[in-house]
């Protein structure tokens, strides 16, 4: 068993400033396990709303939440969107005999509900499948051919980790999609699901998806949004400075975990995986997502011109801009698109990571990166400390 410390440290710091406590996160990444940690052994503080029983359990919720003390878990919440008043009032008691922490898909009903209802009251925690700090650096490549999720990445062969991929898959879209709200045929969604993966790492062109699929494209863009709002895809905005440069301004599109990506390609193995046009675009999704995981930007962006200068990741953090490049690629070497976002956009520091081991620069603001460096977080990345204007470099 794979422990998730980090995650249960969160969730305990939550607590301390927040009366109820959502942990968000696709289905299947492994929330009822780590929220079972705060109630074991005592299962009458555990409702699960996808479960009959538990349903039933709930049948009086006032009367029986309010005689609980302690953590209190209610799984699967946005199914029983009438429990948000009840909560509010509960959670306003003084002395506060219990604390709530409530599990959801993040799907729009859970949000819209609980942002109108447990204003001031309510802590949030994102949570993923499993993160390169969970599982260790010597298991990194296995983490980005099979993704995070528990199950697949756990599964005794890749054979196993891909039939597991590929049931969660129908089942994300014969079952959980239309309860968020996207109305289509399942044949329909799968081929949406199958077009989004080839558009992994490139600009979304929602109006030709809308054309191949026969569907308008304002219908496109919210069950893209439905989509990024359940944890299934990200789409990078755009970031613009005063240039006169012509900026490009569609997002960018990511299949979050490596995992689904792959099983959506056609990729089962390692072999398939380095032979297939998405090879990069992969490693670059990967990177992306283990990035914001252990940096925890205040905001991410991505930046590219129509003359072809880019860079893969913008992000904020602590008051300064940096940037982040994904190479998958034996040395990296400087580059024109380097030195114009350097010039451009007055970045603190570039990033130029990669799968080697060697950390060298390439200019005193860009730095190639070894990926196992991100584990440590923006320090890790940009190993510096700031004394007025000159940078201290400790690299390894």
């Amino acid at each position: 068993m794979i422990k998730r410390v980090d995650l249960y440290k969160k969730i305990r710091l939550a607590f301390r400033y927040g009366r109820i406590v959502a942990l968000l996160g696709p289905r299947q990444c492994g929330k009822t396990t780590l929220a079972r940690q705060f109630i074991f052994p005592d299962p009458a503080h555990y409702f699960d709303l996808e479960d009959p029983v538990g349903v039933a359990k709930l049948a009086e919720p006032m009367n029986i939440l309010s005689k609980l003390k302690g953590i209190v878990v209610i799984d699967e919440i946005q199914r029983q969107p009438d429990l948000f008043p009840i909560l509010r009032v509960l959670a306003d008691r003084k002395p506060l005999p219990a604390r709530f922490l409530i599990l959801g898909s993040a799907s729009p009903e859970l949000i819209k509900h609980s942002s109108e209802s447990l204003a001031g009251r309510l802590a949030r925690v994102a949570m993923t499948g499993f993160t390169l700090s969970e599982v260790g650096l010597s298991a990194s490549d296995r983490l980005w051919l099979r993704g995070g999720f528990p199950r697949s990445f756990l599964a005794k062969t890749e054979k196993d980790s891909a039939a597991w991929r590929k049931d969660f898959i129908q089942s994300f879209v014969e079952r959980d999609l239309p309860g968020y709200g996207i109305a289509l045929p399942p044949l329909t969604v799968s081929r949406l699901w199958v077009m989004i993966a080839h558009y992994h790492g490139q600009l979304l062109n929602s109006s030709e998806i809308a054309r191949s699929l026969g569907i308008n494209e304002v219908t496109i863009k919210r069950y893209l949004d439905i989509l990024s709002g359940v944890f299934m895809v990200r789409q990078l905005q755009p970031w613009h400075v005063n240039i006169k440069k012509r900026q490009v301004k569609a997002p960018k599109i990511y299949i979050r975990d490596s995992g689904i990506l792959h099983s959506l390609l056609g990729i089962r193995t390692k072999d398939d995986l380095s032979v297939n046009p998405k090879y990069g675009a992969s490693w670059e999704g990967y990177v992306i997502e283990e990035v914001i995981n252990f940096v925890e930007p205040d905001e991410v962006y991505f930046w590219a011109t129509h003359n072809g200068a880019e860079i893969d990741l913008v992000f904020s953090k602590g008051g300064r801009m940096y940037g982040v490049e994904c190479k998958r690629a034996d040395a990296p070497a400087m580059t024109p698109s380097l030195r114009i976002a350097l010039e451009d956009l007055k970045l603190a520091r570039i990033a130029v990571i990669y799968p080697g081991k060697q950390r060298y620069l390439l200019h005193k603001q860009i730095e190639v990166v070894p990926f196992e460096a991100v584990v440590d977080g923006l320090t890790g990345i940009f190993p510096i400390k700031n004394f007025g204007n000159i940078y201290v470099y400790h690299g390894k």
